[in-house]
């Protein structure tokens, strides 16, 4: 029975967790201690009757008045809050009613159940801790029943989130399972075994002798369990894991579990060979995964997360054997499959965000593993020195078909002599990339190179599930929705819907009759932007003053901003970030009021979008002196440009992803108007994916300097150049449709692309690479200028392939002379495995030597280029259908190896459902 209708209040929701009343009774009894735990952050228990008078149902524990009164308040509809602790010596379930309302379990002290006792725990049973003090522990030859469902899972937590106040990790204990399966600590002739766990009174030990039976010892069952805010530090550097699993064997079922912000490791395996598939870590304060001592488990299907706030994290996989002698026996050798870690920016002194390190003497296999994380995060994978190495090098340690994503410079941390990445990169299943298409939540877009690039688990052994993919996800089924914490499940309460603008804006009247916001002035501390209204632009906007103040914008999916004049933009400072995380199904929208209000729409009704970062520009002073570039278009003081560094090239402005810019480009001056998005010295750190500028009634996109990437990039209908580049950019580009107004309207060069006008050949010198690309011109066509393809000049190289060129007006291909022409015949530009269609394919200009013949360039001296009669030849639609052999790229980490030139292929339209101006 649903509670929607008996329980609901306006500022409260209870999940399917709490809510359901399900008219079931509880067996057995659990014994409890004389005396009541009363130390700090546990309760006095004043009411002796643990009946429930109007039923007859017998609860496990005593039931507490005050807590009962403290949680009813909190959710907003009567609990009750039963006090457990002491031993279970018989076996036990913990009821989630008492048959006319909910039942909460509050653990006080250490909750032991004893050898041959079963604690069974109800489907949608809440359990908290009120201090560091309260725990669980299965002791051996115990079991816990904890087998929750999707729609109601298990939940163990603390009493802050119960009653909706300020969660944090450490607030209560945690879960201690204890079994009978080996540990390489264990006398090894085979004499008993008592090994004391960490973290818990004296007592409670794990472990046994290395046979069959030990290794297959069952404690029981933990499925769809979430376990929050636990860890409590008992001594410094001495905190209790989310769950311990000591000695556990491999009859035990782990499946669906969550620990999420525990101040310790998140789980830790101490020998023992229990499998887990369906793990998700989230915000954990040391190690997600933790295994030491002759750990022999298999896991499937595990996410991890670092705190995306920045918050404290270090590895995500720290394993070891053993410290003192690490080929110890049995060794640790877990298999692993479908693992997907995003890391953070976490860095002290101390310890750091980091991917997976493997250490005192441990062997592992892992199959379709990423790794990924900011550019802040430390490194991805790390070897010890010694008896780990000397596994990798045996073929003890295995990783195949796995990706190293990390943006920091650092996807390996060698150990000494040992090349980890040469060892990585020889199996030739292993990839580093840059691009790998997921987002903030792991989840691969349709494009991502994940998916399709695993190797099957189940044919090494059928424990696992059947996959294909790399990581987590399929990109189709998120099997963390409705249960875990952070994706629709895990709540107890959940905070009180916000209603109305955020702080930081300012709400104005209705729009469209929507609630709206207006964000003006300078925004210098963190802002998220909401979906759930619209944002109006107050003049210029700017996230940031230039290298002080800085902030962070974050934009939810499917949000919408608008301006409502030309004096209306949006500037991102250096050192400030956005972060627009849409989707395809809710992309970010930056647009005009008109649009917004349903009226006539076109381009330059607002500002449009300006990013500025430390990357370098060849205006910025030779010398490396302070680099202060004036941004077109907008009020002085938006600078960019840095000196010529790693670290500036690299810089990281944040992410735009799925994110549509609209009917942009006011015209500040005569010739002088707003690109759709300007990128000034934007560094490499910064992802750029799936955006689109529409309408624009300047260039599309524009990058002065830097080297930020783009993938999968649309430019429709816009009045100037679609991509213009100048003074020494070097990104990448791949995946680019450029479509000029299929009515002929306005419009001038797909690629408008310079260097330096003054000195040609001025270093950093422009030298984008831009793959799959391609470009629809239209019948435009004036004194002015007219509808063309590629214009090269003022001495830019570019390195172009896979382009599809057609139905220009103008010509599809032009160099300027001299230095750009001089350069093309001296190798530094080329163009492959491209086609053009127009009625002008090549425009030629001279040499600083005499005549240039820029068709012979491309078709005899340049590889696989040929030129068609027209569009209906190379393209159907936005659909490549030219049957050119695309370039290769091999194992680069930013570029695909497409099966196609072009920028769409109809089996893979990776426009539909996100852009407009397509139909």
């Amino acid at each position: 029975m649903q509670s929607t209708n008996l329980f609901k209040t306006k500022l409260f929701k209870i999940s399917a967790v709490s809510a359901a009343l399900v008219l079931a009774g509880c067996g057995g009894d659990i014994e409890l201690s004389s005396n009541v735990d009363n130390s700090v952050g546990d309760t006095n228990i004043t009411n002796p009757a643990p009946t429930n008078p109007d039923t007859g149902v017998d609860l496990p524990g005593i039931p507490s008045s005050s807590l009962s009164a403290e949680v009813s308040a909190a959710v907003g509809f009567d609990v009750q809050v039963q006090v457990i602790d002491g031993q279970v010596s018989e076996n036990t379930t913990l009821a989630k009613s008492d048959g006319s309302k909910p039942v909460f379990y509050a653990i006080s002290g250490a909750l032991e159940v004893e050898a041959g006792a079963t604690l069974t725990i109800e489907e949608g049973t809440v359990l908290f801790g009120q201090s560091g003090n309260d725990y669980v522990v299965v002791h051996r030859d115990a079991q816990i029943m904890a087998e929750g469902t999707r729609q109601e899972p298990i939940i163990f937590t603390s009493l802050q989130d119960v009653k909706g106040e300020e969660a944090t990790a450490g607030q209560w204990g945690g879960i201690v399972i204890l079994g009978n399966a080996p540990s390489n600590k264990c006398p090894s002739d085979g004499s008993d075994c008592a090994l004391q766990v960490e973290g818990v009174a004296e007592g409670a030990v794990f472990g046994g002798a290395n046979t069959s039976e030990n290794w297959e010892d069952n404690s029981g069952v933990l499925k769809y369990v979430v376990v929050k805010f636990a860890g409590f530090e008992i001594a410094p550097d001495n905190e209790l894991n989310g769950v311990t699993f000591g000695g556990v064997g491999s009859g035990t079922t782990v499946d669906f579990l969550q620990v999420h912000a525990n101040a310790d490791d998140g789980v830790e395996f101490f020998g023992g060979a229990v499998d887990v598939k369906h793990l998700v870590l989230t915000g954990n304060r040391d190690d997600s995964i933790d295994w030491d001592n002759g750990f022999r488990g298999r896991m499937q299907h595990i996410f991890v997360q670092h705190a995306a706030n920045a918050g404290e994290a270090n590895r995500a996989i720290e394993a070891d054997n053993d410290g003192s002698t690490p080929d110890k026996e049995p060794m640790s050798n877990p298999t692993i499959a479908n693992m997907t870690i995003m890391g953070n920016n976490f860095d002290t002194a101390d310890k750091d965000s980091e991917g997976i390190y493997l250490r005192e003497g441990t062997s592992a296999k892992i199959y379709n593993a990423v790794v990924t994380g900011s550019s802040e995060m430390g490194e991805c994978l790390e070897f010890e020195a010694g008896q780990t190495v000397t596994n990798a090098e045996s073929g003890a340690i295995v990783m195949q078909n796995s990706t190293m994503a990390c943006t920091n410079g650092e996807n390996f941390k060698n150990a000494g002599d040992f090349d980890l990445a040469a060892w990585f990169t020889a199996e030739s299943s292993n990839a580093v990339s840059s691009s790998i298409l997921v987002d903030e939540n792991g989840v691969p877009s349709a494009q991502s190179p994940l998916l399709g690039a695993g190797q099957d688990p189940a044919a090494i052994d059928t424990w696992f599930d059947s996959t294909d993919y790399q990581g987590a996800f399929d990109g189709t089924n998120d099997w963390r929705q409705g249960w875990a914490f952070g994706f629709g499940g895990g709540e107890i309460t959940a905070p009180a819907e916000q209603e109305g603008c955020p702080t930081g804006t300012t709400a104005i009247a209705p729009v469209a009759g929507n609630t709206t916001c207006e964000i003006s002035g300078t925004i210098t501390s963190d802002l998220t932007l909401t979906s759930g209204n619209l944002y109006a632009l107050d003049g210029p906007v700017f996230v940031g003053n230039d290298k002080t103040d800085s902030a962070t914008l974050t934009i939810e999916a499917g949000t919408t901003i608008f301006g409502r004049s030309g004096g209306d933009y949006i500037v991102v400072s250096r050192d400030s970030k956005i972060e627009a995380l849409g989707s395809a199904a809710n992309p970010i929208t930056f647009t005009s009021s008109q649009d917004v209000n349903g009226e006539a729409t076109g381009s330059g009704q607002w500002g449009g979008m300006v990013i500025l970062g430390n990357a370098p520009s060849n205006k910025c002073p030779s010398d490396g002196s302070d680099c202060a570039l004036q941004v077109e278009g907008v009020e002085e003081g938006a600078v960019f440009g840095g000196a010529d560094t790693a670290e500036n090239w690299e810089d990281n402005s944040g992410t735009l992803r799925y994110v549509v810019v609209k009917h942009a480009g006011f015209e500040i001056a005569p010739d002088n108007e707003l690109n759709g998005i300007t990128f000034g010295g934007v560094g490499s750190g910064t992802t750029v994916e799936y955006i689109q500028v529409h309408e624009n009634a300047d260039d599309g996109v524009e990058f002065f300097g830097g080297a930020v990437n783009a993938k999968y990039v649309v430019l429709t209908s816009n009045k100037d150049d679609s991509v213009d580049w100048d003074n020494g950019f070097r990104g990448n580009m791949q995946y680019v449709l450029v479509k000029h107004d299929e009515n002929g309207g306005e419009a001038n060069r797909a690629i408008e692309a310079d260097n330096d006008g003054s000195n040609p050949s001025k270093q950093p010198q422009s030298n984008p690479t831009i793959a799959n690309m391609t470009i629809i011109g239209n019948s435009f066509d004036t004194a002015d200028k007219d509808s063309e393809g590629i214009y090269l000049r003022e001495g830019t190289r570019a390195q172009l392939h896979n382009f599809v060129v057609t139905n220009a007006a103008g010509e599809c291909l032009e160099l300027e002379a001299g230095t750009t022409v001089d350069q093309a015949i001296a190798g530094d530009t080329v163009i492959t495995n491209s086609v053009f269609a127009c009625s002008e394919n090549f425009k030629s200009q001279d040499s600083s030597s005499g005549a240039f013949d820029l068709m012979d360039w491309v078709l005899n001296v340049n590889a696989d280029n040929s030129t068609e009669a027209g569009v209906a030849d190379v393209v159907n639609g936005i659909y490549t259908i030219d049957t050119t052999t695309p370039y290769s790229f091999g194992s680069h980490p930013f570029f695909d190896n497409a099966n196609h030139i072009g920028a769409v292929s109809e089996d893979n339209d990776w426009t539909a459902g996100w852009t407009v101006g397509l139909e």
